[in-house]
């Protein structure tokens, strides 16, 4: 079981970004005595310091191993970080997703290893909540070796290359589900996906369901499609759940029991 010492802000200066990015590091005491670690990403981390992180991770055990969580907090251009990398949607937001993709494997990564050492880190998981939840998708997508299990919350999965009005087609223009055909399965790799019944009020085919809950319900159909199996994946739906951190507070602590299911 993990015991917390709370976190220590690094400032990490990116080449890849062009700017500072600010990354808390959520540490157990003793860390160099564990036999192993593993380490959770978390996209738009400034929100963890709004939930009580420390108490739920203390709950947690990982198989033995204990948890850093690595919460990397958004700049002033989060619409333009992320996103899917190398895919800008159609007001060509997210185009530095591949520039924050970069940043994550090529520099925090290597700044982590440099910190913690190599030998004990062994799984890496990533997270991310709306916008930062789509951002931790495409980046499992990307580097499914890398990354173990990545968990979404109220995930930006609307997504698309052609604004409603210009002739938008579901099945074509949501760029993530798009993504996922031209990908494989992964044995090795796990999804967490957290949607709530109050995420929004918009319904774009008129279907009585949200478009938060669709665009979620159809990234599962679509990773079923390229084979990964049910056990694979975990879908929670909060009947009161909305687009903000209580709700995604409630959840974290069922993500992060879930994780320790390996």
């Amino acid at each position: 079981m993990n015991t917390f010492q709370d976190f220590t802000i690094h400032q990490i200066a990116s080449a890849s970004l062009n700017r500072i990015v600010r990354a808390d590091f959520y540490l157990p005491e003793q860390l160099h005595m564990a036999n192993g670690i593993d380490v959770l990403f978390v996209n738009d981390g400034q929100d963890l310091l709004k939930m009580d992180i420390p108490k739920m991770i203390n709950s947690v055990e990982l198989g033995g191993n204990r948890l850093i969580m690595v919460a990397i907090h958004a700049g002033t251009e989060r619409k333009q970080e992320y996103g899917v990398a190398g895919i800008p949607d159609f007001m060509n937001r997210g185009s530095k997703a591949g520039e924050y993709s970069t940043f994550i494997m090529n520099e925090l990564i290597p700044y982590l290893y440099t910190n913690i050492g190599t030998s004990i880190i062994r799984n890496k998981y990533i997270a991310g909540f709306s916008l930062g939840g789509l951002m931790a998708f495409d980046l499992a997508m990307e580097f499914p070796m890398e990354f173990q299990a990545a968990g979404v919350f109220s995930g930006s999965f609307w997504w698309r290359s052609k604004d409603l009005k210009d002739g938008y087609v579901e099945e074509r223009d949501r760029i993530m589900h798009a993504k996922i055909r031209t990908k494989r399965s992964n044995n090795l790799q796990r999804f967490y996906l957290q949607t709530g019944a109050l995420d929004e009020k918009a319904d774009r085919n008129k279907n009585g369901i949200i478009d938060s809950i669709d665009d979620t319900l159809d990234i599962i159909k679509e990773l079923e499609q390229i084979g990964f199996n049910k056990v694979q994946l975990r879908y929670v739906e909060l009947p009161d759940g909305k687009h903000d951190v209580s709700t995604w507070n409630r959840a974290m602590p069922e993500f992060l029991n879930w994780l320790s299911l390996k």
